[in-house]
């Protein structure tokens, strides 16, 4: 891993975008508890990378993060970038107590933000679609991530598996 081919505007933005998604959750009230809170940042991120490492660049290579294909310490920041997103969704998921119907509604707005945010990050160059890969093709990934996103945190609120 290197630290950076130059330090531009992709990577300045991922800083950006960082400190702002973190303030966001840093000052949003206490709503859930420890464990999810951190198991929702968790997922965030670990959603980035299984899609990164699928469709990004590992099994099939429609898109480049950042400025190299090699990767970057800026790629690590990229996959933080999206613990906020999962905390936001699981947060508002909760407070808005989403059920049935809404769920439907509520996965779909969130998987139009996504699509926003994807294109914001083309625009900041933080990713490069390739091999005809455009991005309305991103808007079923999105569908997935958030409803398994969605099911998992009912499924953890049924078991009663938080404190």
């Amino acid at each position: 891993m290197i630290l950076w081919d130059t330090l531009d505007l992709n990577e300045l933005s991922i800083l950006i975008i960082l400190f702002v998604g973190f303030t966001i959750v840093g000052l949003l009230p206490k709503r859930l508890p420890r464990s999810i809170t951190i198991l929702s940042l968790l997922w965030g991120s670990a959603g980035a990378m299984f899609f990164d490492f699928t469709i990004g660049g590992g099994l099939i290579d429609f898109y480049t993060v950042n400025d190299s294909p090699r990767y970057e310490l800026f790629d690590l920041f990229y996959y933080i970038l999206f613990a906020p997103f999962g905390y936001l969704f699981v947060y508002y998921y909760d407070k808005f107590n989403i059920k049935k119907i809404k769920f439907v509604w509520y996965v779909i707005a969130w998987s139009l933000a996504g699509l926003a945010v994807n294109w914001l990050f083309t625009l900041l160059g933080i990713i490069h679609f390739k091999n005809g890969y455009i991005l309305p093709y991103s808007f079923p990934v999105f569908l997935v991530i958030q409803t398994i996103t969605g099911l998992y945190y009912e499924l953890i609120k049924s078991k009663n598996l938080f404190k």
